[in-house]
């Protein structure tokens, strides 16, 4: 005789889909322990650590630990430490800092990290500078301000054509289209006179009579072989090493409605050892002075 079907006396829970019955089996025993564990830990968590959420902070526990302390504190660790050092930059002449290699090696480290945090965003992430905007390179050895440690220090501490400092760096290249200072058959001329130059090609009947526009209007601050002036912050106008562009519709644009980019001083934003460190950062990049 056939073993009865004790499938019909189990209870259900009164569920059925196609035929299929839900029996109402009590939970495993392992299982409901530790969802017991569970809510007795997270009560014992929300008594002695951070848990509830209040208007502007939440519960400290009973415990009072705090992650932002945590993070605060180390911050503060690493600051202790670096000060050390920052008080050595401060100390030692700027100059003489590339003679130092321990103090050298941390002022380019310390100097990245600053750079990365307010320079990049212009001068970009590797420095190379952006052309399109008048973010001069920093990887090479043309400098418009002079290339020294000293002189990076002047121009990041005030800036260029920045007003808000006394001491910025300031220049100013007139508008000769704008303000009609020379005629358009004059600008003609200079531009090509500035493409030959700089060893491009250009029409040399023009740029010949360009030569006389451009030693009458130009070269008291670009020299008269476009050298560049790094005391007036002139570029120079004789080399591939562009700011604007060095294309005719680039130099056309910028002898006839002139440039005045505006670099901020960093001042009031970095504490000075950090502006030497930057500074360091910079002249090590391959064309300090």
């Amino acid at each position: 005789m056939a073993a009865p079907n004790k499938k019909h006396d189990r209870p259900t829970t009164g569920h059925s889909w196609d035929g299929i019955e839900e029996f109402d089996n009590p939970m495993p025993r392992w299982w409901l322990w530790t969802f017991y564990i569970s809510i007795i830990w997270a009560v014992i968590y929300m008594i002695f650590y951070p848990a509830w959420p209040l208007i502007n902070s939440a519960t400290s526990g009973i415990l009072g630990y705090s992650s932002r302390a945590d993070v605060a504190a180390e911050i503060a660790d690493a600051d202790a430490a670096n000060q050390v050092w920052y008080d050595r930059l401060m100390e030692t002449d700027p100059a003489a800092i590339i003679d130092d290699q321990e103090l050298q090696r941390f002022a380019v480290n310390a100097g990245a990290a600053v750079f990365r945090a307010q320079c990049s965003q212009c001068h970009g992430a590797g420095a190379a500078g952006v052309q399109a905007g008048g973010f001069p390179n920093l990887l090479d050895d043309e400098w418009m301000w002079g290339g020294t440690t000293e002189d990076i220090i002047q121009t990041v501490t005030y800036g260029i054509r920045y007003e808000a400092f006394p001491d910025t760096r300031w220049s100013e290249m007139p508008a000769f289209g704008r303000d009609e200072l020379l005629t358009g058959e004059e600008i003609d001329q200079v531009v090509q006179h500035v493409l030959s130059i700089s060893g491009q090609p250009h029409d040399a009947t023009l740029a010949a009579a360009g030569a006389e526009v451009f030693d009458y209007n130009c070269s008291s601050c670009h020299g008269i072989d476009g050298e560049g002036d790094i005391y007036s912050g002139a570029p120079a106008l004789n080399n591939a090493i562009w700011l604007y562009g060095g294309d005719e519709a680039s130099i056309r644009e910028t002898v006839t409605n002139a440039r005045f980019g505006i670099m901020p001083g960093f001042t009031e934003r970095l504490p000075e050892a950090q502006i030497r460190a930057v500074a360091a950062y910079v002249h090590q990049l391959g064309g300090g002075q």
